[in-house]
């Protein structure tokens, strides 16, 4: 295989600089490469991540290199990746990285394949591409298997497709489904990050705006929060009748995307799903509508459409494409229609990765010393390990909590005592 594939390896220094500033707020982390330095309990494996290439993934990358695993790395989104990071992890730290942001497809896939040249024990998604091209293009590696972690929805939900329909071959840990994953990934960093990415592309004034947002999961919640926290009249789009009336007691309008796609001037998508805004949106939406997506695939946007219901288009801004369609409106895409946090800004914070990567570590080793009693199905992640991500992160922080005492332990196991 070859060694590595990235952008420029003179960009290493200024991407270590950047590695060791995300790594202050990783406490959590640290301490799990502290113990993982002594233990070595990935000592032999061989893992092929597929991740957004950041400052924060960079942290994870050593870690489990410090706790013994041969580590390759590729990117999971062809905008995501911080080409002085990957420069960084092949210079600095010995880890072989194929990714360069704005690659296309091609080149992408061409990186997975490359990746898997390994012949991974163990592997490490987000979004679940590593996982479809073995499953696909490479049988032939599923074999030396022994498990994988998934590191976001989507990814989750195409292994529980793969799970139920019984083609699954190895176990793989939820990783998104832990607590400490995804009610502050998901909530607080997509949440601030994805708000981040829209201001850094388009410059444009968030308060006062209507802005829609697609979907009402964890990582919309945090979107919606962010939105109104800077003054602009949120609107949420639903499909599922308990999460749009949870939307409406959280105190934001509810309407259907045709009904909204007239009003609104900034749209978010993060449902997971396909042509969430379609062709009819378009037709609607006044001049100077700006839409992206913070969902993993580029597919919530009907891209194709927009496409041909354009007569001219053109990149005005980094990561702004002005599509103008034939009855004279200018509509503005923003990173492709790929993440957005990711696209056009740095995603998650440090801090809030600390806690999601901590669990990617942790269920890299449980797989590590289980495996054997797994079956070839979705584990949640196990609730030691979402509760000690917990304690640890409330210690860097200062922060003390109660304990039970034996009374109470044995009143909350009772079914004797009453009023």
């Amino acid at each position: 295989m070859p060694r590595y594939d990235i952008k420029d390896a003179g960009l290493a220094k200024k991407g270590r600089l950047r590695i060791e500033w995300a790594a202050q707020e990783m406490p959590v982390l640290k301490d799990i490469a502290a113990r993982f330095r002594k233990e070595r309990p990935l000592r032999g494996l061989r893992l092929a991540a597929c991740l957004h290439v950041t400052t924060e993934t960079a942290t994870l990358m050593e870690t489990l290199k410090t706790g013994g695993a041969d580590v390759v790395l590729c990117a999971s989104n062809p905008l995501s990746t911080q080409d002085d990071v990957a420069a960084s992890l092949v210079k600095h730290s010995g880890i072989p990285v194929f990714a360069i942001k704005g690659e296309d497809n091609k080149t992408y896939y061409r990186h997975i394949l490359d990746t898997l040249a390994s012949k991974p024990h163990m592997t490490m998604d987000d979004g679940a591409d590593l996982v479809s091209v073995l499953h696909t293009k490479k049988k032939d590696l599923l074999k030396n298997l022994l498990g994988g972690t998934e590191e976001t929805t989507t990814g989750v939900i195409r292994l529980r497709a793969m799970a139920e329909k019984g083609v699954l071959r190895y176990p793989i840990i939820a990783v998104n489904d832990a607590y400490t994953k995804y009610m502050f990934d998901n909530r607080y960093g997509t949440g601030q990050s994805t708000i981040d990415g829209i201001i850094r592309a388009t410059n444009r004034l968030i308060a006062g705006s209507v802005f829609v947002v697609a979907g009402y999961g964890w990582c919309s919640r945090g979107i919606a929060m962010r939105a109104r926290g800077m003054g602009a009249r949120v609107i949420v789009t639903e499909v599922d009748p308990l999460k749009a009336l949870e939307a409406t007691m959280d105190g934001y309008e509810v309407m259907q995307m045709k009904e909204v796609a007239r009003i609104g001037d900034i749209f978010v998508t993060a449902t997971g799903d396909i042509d969430v805004i379609y062709k009819d949106c378009f037709r609607l939406m006044k001049d100077g509508a700006i839409f992206c997506n913070s969902g993993h695939f580029n597919v919530e946007i009907s891209i194709e459409e927009l496409k041909r219901l354009s007569k001219s288009h053109r990149m005005i801004r980094d990561f702004v494409e002005e599509y103008t369609l034939k009855n004279g409106k200018r509509l503005y895409l923003l990173g492709e229609g790929r993440l957005i946090n990711l696209a056009a800004a740095e995603g998650h914070p440090s801090a809030v990765m600390d806690m999601s990567f901590a669990n990617q570590a942790l269920c890299a080793e449980h797989m590590a010393k289980n495996y054997r009693k797994l079956e070839k199905k979705v584990y949640s992640v196990p609730a030691k390990i979402d509760g000690d991500i917990a304690r640890l992160k409330l210690k860097s922080m200062g922060i003390r909590v109660d304990s039970l005492t034996a009374a109470q332990k044995k009143y909350l196991h009772s079914w004797e005592m009453g009023t």
